[in-house]
């Protein structure tokens, strides 16, 4: 009975997580229209203590991995092998934004790093969020999904699913990887990124990340993966927007004209 009961109260627990992820989305996107985070192309001062970037990254980043650890093994699917290989994207993601790519940004740092500090503030409020997304994501595919043995199905949803994923990975890692080349180049300032998708728009690091979690909300066929992917447009394609008005303001007329914010062609 004391484990029934238990159960009752992690299920009430979870779909209230899940409902507080759910409806963050469209206050955070009314926000954004308003008030840019301030870090990065948008930093500025008034926002208290800050970090190094690398370092801020590496903290606000990693309770997607230890969260993990943590949840994962007492999930009644967490020997399945079908739910440890739908998991596998996301912690492949999540390793490398907490592991490789902070490692990327210092290599790449220079003496004036120190204008772009990451505040704190900040990087609190992205720990909040990866608290409560990853423990949604982790229980919902270690514990409450129950259709891995759906036959098919399954599988048909977790190819296209991992097909878009991997393409929106491939696009945000590149893309990163050229805004952070440019930044070095350029000791710490910002230049027009030529190349690849920044030929159609101006955020395609952005854009990329928007593909992957559409990818999960496709392999994980639930609220869950549907939450996560609404509120990650709700973040980003405010920023990319304000990031697309950022460099036609700087450069001008020299910037392409063609380019879209966010979504080739679209948007």
């Amino acid at each position: 009975r004391i484990h029934k009961m238990e159960e009752i109260d992690d299920q009430t627990f979870f779909r209230y997580c899940l409902l507080t992820l759910i409806f963050s989305g469209p206050p955070t996107a009314v926000a954004l229209k308003f008030l840019q985070a301030p870090y990065g192309k948008h930093n500025r001062t008034g926002w208290g203590p800050t970090l190094y970037p690398p370092i801020a990254w590496f903290l606000m980043e990693s309770p997607t991995l230890w969260l993990t650890l943590l949840l994962f093994p007492f999930g009644r699917h967490s020997l399945n092998p079908k739910s440890l290989l739908l998991f596998s994207p996301y912690l492949l993601h999540y390793f490398h934004r907490t592991i490789i790519y902070p490692l990327r940004l210092h290599r790449s740092s220079s003496s004036s790093s120190a204008k772009n500090s990451f505040p704190v503030s900040i990087a609190a409020m992205a720990v909040t969020f990866n608290l409560l997304n990853a423990y949604i994501q982790v229980r919902w595919v270690s514990h409450y999904k129950n259709d891995y043995e759906d036959g098919q199905w399954f599988w048909w949803r977790l190819i296209i699913g991992m097909v878009v994923f991997i393409a929106g990975m491939w696009i945000n890692i590149t893309s990163d990887r050229t805004l952070v080349r440019l930044k070095k180049e350029n000791r710490g300032g910002y230049a027009i990124p030529r190349g690849g998708w920044f030929e159609l728009v101006s955020c395609p690091n952005y854009f990329g990340e928007v593909a992957e979690w559409l990818g999960w909300a496709v392999m994980t066929w639930s609220w869950a993966g549907i939450g996560f992917f609404l509120y990650t447009c709700s973040n980003l394609i405010p920023r990319a927007r304000a990031s697309h008005r950022w460099y036609t303001d700087k450069f001008k007329d020299e910037y392409p004209k063609t380019r879209k914010a966010v979504i080739p062609f679209v948007y």
